[in-house]
């Protein structure tokens, strides 16, 4: 399972720490005595800085999605830093150099972002570079730049030195598995619910058919009686209060029958705004009792999704806000967009449901949105409300997020693609 392409920032800032690490680590051996010629490491350095900051600045744009691509992207940064590693342990004693086994880190990053025979080709290219350069000392083509460590091997400084290698490798190899783990673990619960949530749909499509169907014969028959009791005022209004509710119970069941069957979400840019506005004029001023609503609406770009579907999943969620404030209280939506200071996809838009109500306990946040879960059902809750926002919006590429405080609120945070990048990025990648 290959993982989202935005990880690619997270890729450069990660450089950013491995930047300093090695104006440290230089530094530090130059003055134990262990390299004599640090200036070609901080060379090196600088370099990997230059074009790590080139990177982080070029992906505030299309580049990283139109030129070559976002898997174009990482497979460069992962070549480029090949090359500056191969450099570093070359200029450092590469043959003896400890720190050798921190290849395996590009040979990780390459197998979790990049497809097909790519990680392969990334092996091959880390091979191809030691080996060279091991071979080309060895012919003497190339000057040698020893560690000069007291007793060689045997150093205490080169044991500890091999330690901090080994013990640094582990670790953050540990941490990329774990990273992975966690996001293929969060992939499956997804997927585990929708499928849940697909046979509840057919279940609930099913009975909305059974109950349809009858009524068809009864509003035949009621029809019939309302012209024999015609002469009778009294019979007939009890008639037509009758006709009257087995067609609200008869649209109630072509919507829920309509809603339940699966079917696509049809994408297209929709202007984020106009959806929150439409949802407000939906909720009405009785359903606001005692509940004071405030907008704040900023300017943000088209995004990627269908205007209906968002409508709907905004008004479930603003109907749940005002469940939770049954003595009053302030329901906020807002709409901002991400900057580079957020841990998410580039340039994503962000619509959020805020209420002062109740809260959620931090015992029920991770299940708020299983399907059938709910803290109402005196008050007729199903618990299938959040668990289906969530696969609507997981359709249209994006993800909900929650964060409450008992007795203080919830938050809810609706996050959804640019509709220009969506497109860049469909292009380039389909």
């Amino acid at each position: 399972m290959k993982l989202p392409p935005e990880g690619a920032r997270w890729l450069v800032s990660l450089r950013f720490g491995a930047c300093a690490g090695v104006f440290l680590v230089t530094t530090a051996a130059w003055l134990l005595g262990v390299i004599s010629q640090p200036l070609p490491l901080y060379v090196v350095g600088a370099m990997v800085l230059a074009y790590n900051l080139f990177f982080r600045y070029s992906g505030r744009d299309a580049w990283a999605i139109t030129a070559h691509g976002v898997e174009r992207n990482i497979l460069l940064q992962i070549l480029l830093d090949l090359a500056a590693l191969a450099l570093l342990l070359y200029f450092a004693g590469l043959p003896q150099n400890p720190f050798l086994s921190f290849f395996v880190f590009h040979m990780i990053i390459a197998g979790m972002y990049l497809r097909g025979n790519l990680p392969y080709l990334i092996a091959a290219a880390a091979t191809l570079m030691v080996g060279a350069i091991m071979l080309l000392e060895y012919l003497g083509w190339i000057r040698r730049f020893d560690l000069q460590f007291p007793t060689g091997v045997s150093s205490p400084l080169y044991l500890l030195t091999v330690f901090a290698a080994l013990a640094s490798t582990l670790w953050i190899a540990v941490y990329f598995t774990t990273a992975i783990r966690r996001y293929v673990d969060r992939a499956h619960a997804q997927l585990r619910q929708k499928e849940k949530l697909l046979g509840i749909g057919q279940l609930v499509a099913g009975i909305a058919h059974e109950i349809a169907n009858p009524l068809d014969g009864v509003q035949n028959c009621l029809q019939r009686i309302g012209e024999t009791v015609r002469d009778d005022p009294r019979l007939t209004e009890y008639v037509q209060m009758m006709v009257a509710a087995l067609e609200r119970i008869e649209r109630t069941a072509k919507r829920v029958q309509a809603f339940a069957l699966p079917h696509g979400v049809t994408l297209q840019a929709t202007d984020l705004n106009a959806v929150v506005e439409a949802t407000l004029s939906l909720l009405g001023p009785t359903r606001r009792n005692r509940v004071q609503v405030q907008t704040e609406l900023k300017d943000v770009p088209p995004v990627q999704g269908d205007p209906y579907t968002l409508q709907e999943v905004l008004f479930n969620l603003c109907i749940n806000a005002l469940a939770a404030m049954p003595r009053g209280g302030t329901l906020t939506l807002r709409t901002r967009l991400l900057g580079g200071g957020d841990d998410d996809q580039l340039d994503s838009v962000a619509v959020e449901v805020a209420d002062t109500g109740v809260g959620i306990p931090r015992a029920n946040l991770e299940r708020i949105f299983e399907p059938f879960f709910t803290t109402r059902a005196e008050s007729g809750g199903t618990g299938m409300g959040l668990g289906l926002c969530r696969m609507l919006i997981s359709e249209m590429g994006g993800r909900i997020e929650v964060r409450s405080v008992v007795q203080q609120g919830a938050v809810f945070t609706v996050v959804l693609n640019p509709a220009a990048a969506c497109r860049q990025i469909e292009q380039v990648l389909f």
